[in-house]
């Protein structure tokens, strides 16, 4: 397995020197600064996240305010209780993408961090509080208690929280069969394990977090 620094230097060469790949390497929210956030907006983004896949994400952008007025702000605790009326009231409303599955995710979705929110006190703590050494237990929580938060939906979601993550894109999974990690997309809990043994290794040797080194990962790959 390629040592960070090589790695490093590889997405440098490529995207134009040090200083250029730096400016492409972001930041994740601190521990508090994450445990901060609202756990409507953990519901929001997790709601635009859902209707992104498979979908345009400019349309979805584009109409975005007209889902945060639908869905008046996406307080879990008032869609938790998503009636009958409600529902149908959506598939109706204009302002939305009137995808059935995807506005019923939005009510399992907020019951899941009314759970969250019983269980840590917030769910923005759980998020806050989850170690970066085990981020795929995170996806797989996710995965089971949530509604339409497998694969990469939940790791585009974590990044965009700003949680400390790394998304197995199409890049950075090639980078990974390249230095020997896996063999295929990773879906297995062997396969992810062994991804964040990988990550693990290079967090440890570059002081850097999993979201940097998954950035500099798809460097060394594609745009």
């Amino acid at each position: 397995m390629t040592n960070f620094a090589s790695l490093y230097e590889q997405a440098a060469r490529r995207k134009g020197g040090e200083a250029a790949l730096e400016a492409l390497l972001p930041t994740p929210l601190s521990t508090a600064e994450l445990a901060a956030v609202p756990d409507d907006r953990w519901l929001a983004m997790m709601s635009k996240c859902i209707f992104n896949a498979g979908f345009n994400w400019k349309v979805v952008d584009k109409k975005w305010p007209g889902f945060e007025a639908a869905f008046a702000g996406f307080h879990p605790l008032r869609w938790k209780f998503m009636s009958d009326e409600d529902f149908e009231r959506l598939l109706k409303d204009t302002r939305i993408i009137r995808h059935a599955k995807k506005i019923l995710a939005v009510r399992d979705n907020a019951t899941f961090l009314c759970d969250l929110a019983e269980e840590h006190g917030s769910a923005a703590r759980c998020f806050a509080d989850w170690p970066s050494d085990d981020y795929v237990s995170l996806l797989t929580l996710l995965k089971k208690r949530g509604s339409r938060l497998g694969g990469n939906t939940a790791q585009y979601f974590l990044r965009f929280m700003g949680k400390d993550s790394f998304i197995l894109s199409r890049d950075v999974v090639a980078a990974l069969r390249r230095e020997g990690i896996i063999t295929t997309e990773p879906k297995s809990r062997r396969d992810l394990k062994r991804v964040q043994q990988a990550f693990n290794h290079w967090r440890q040797e570059s002081g850097r977090p999993l979201t940097q080194i998954s950035k500099v990962l798809a460097f060394t790959v594609g745009a």
